[in-house]
């Protein structure tokens, strides 16, 4: 008997789009297939048959709903930010309610999953802004705790409002997308110009996104290029937007692609110790951000 997916929310768990990720762009670290298959025991079966058929739910659905004019809608509606007012601990608390006991691999809650970023971004010696961008650039996934479906939160960004890449994972689910047939928004460049930049090119609607938007007064560009772009693979795995980005955004993504390798690869069943931890990340919070953040 095949199980019902949730048309809105056909993930598992969220961590099935990064297993995903993982599958499409495995660690180049992992040197031969043997420590390749090890991965593939110590965590989920990546490539079970009901795993995938969830996944490519979730897209045929974000394939379908990301167009231009949703996205515009949806800025409209979330960046009055008047949701919630959180301090940032306040958020990460709030983010844990999202942990789902039906993983079968790891029972981290997402403060150890976001110290296992920020935990490797700082053993590599890297600026202390880099670190804090490890620790919060997944916050954004609040928005599945303000009513968004899973497909309007997670997954690989892309712009709209031109043609979609078919370097997009699963592109041929573009072809029920309204933009996919609008003379406005399925030539090459669509609305845009030539190398116009990527901050006049709007994203699919996600967590990156909204991030981005909350944290742009606080933080140095390439953090803010870090959280914005960091599920952009069409581009920094892809290079199939090339012809939006302008010097800036060359420049920038060579800190998107830094941070990636930590976003994909630090997943371990090790838990950090968060008590001692605590005391160096209130003190990096309150360097770079304000005591309270409208969300």
């Amino acid at each position: 008997m095949k199980k019902h997916i949730d048309t809105d929310n056909p993930l598992n768990n969220l961590d099935e789009w990064e297993d995903d990720l993982l599958m499409r762009y495995p660690d180049p670290s992992e040197e031969n297939e043997d420590a390749k298959e090890k991965q593939k025991e110590e965590f989920r079966n990546y490539v079970d048959s009901e795993r995938v058929e969830t996944v490519k739910e979730f897209y045929r659905i974000n394939h379908t709903y990301q167009t231009y004019d949703f996205v515009c809608s949806k800025e409209q509606d979330f960046l009055q930010f008047n949701r919630k007012e959180m301090s940032i601990w306040e958020a990460v608390e709030f983010l844990n309610t999202l942990v789902d006991d039906s993983d079968p691999d790891i029972d981290l809650d997402q403060t150890q999953h976001l110290l296992q970023t920020s935990e490797a971004i700082r053993a590599d010696g890297h600026p202390d802004w880099f670190v804090l961008t490890g620790f919060i650039h997944d916050l954004g996934k609040v928005l599945c705790l303000f009513g968004e479906p899973q497909w309007a939160v997670v997954g690989d960004t892309f712009p709209v409002g031109c043609a979609y890449s078919d370097k997009i994972v699963y592109p041929d689910f573009f072809k029920e997308n309204p933009d996919y047939t609008d003379e406005r928004f399925n030539t090459k460049l669509g609305i845009y110009t030539q190398n116009c930049g990527l901050e006049n090119v709007k994203m699919s609607w996600g967590h990156d996104e909204y991030l981005y938007q909350i944290m742009k007064d606080y933080l140095p560009d390439p953090a803010l290029y870090m959280i914005r772009y960091h599920s952009f693979y069409s581009q920094h795995k892809e290079n199939a937007y090339a012809h939006l980005m302008n010097e800036k955004d060359i420049e920038m993504f060579d800190w998107v692609r830094k941070f990636n390798p930590y976003d994909l690869y630090t997943k371990a069943p090790v838990k950090p110790d968060v008590k001692a931890l605590l005391p160096y990340y209130k003190e990096l919070v309150a360097k770079y951000l304000p005591e309270k953040l409208n969300f």
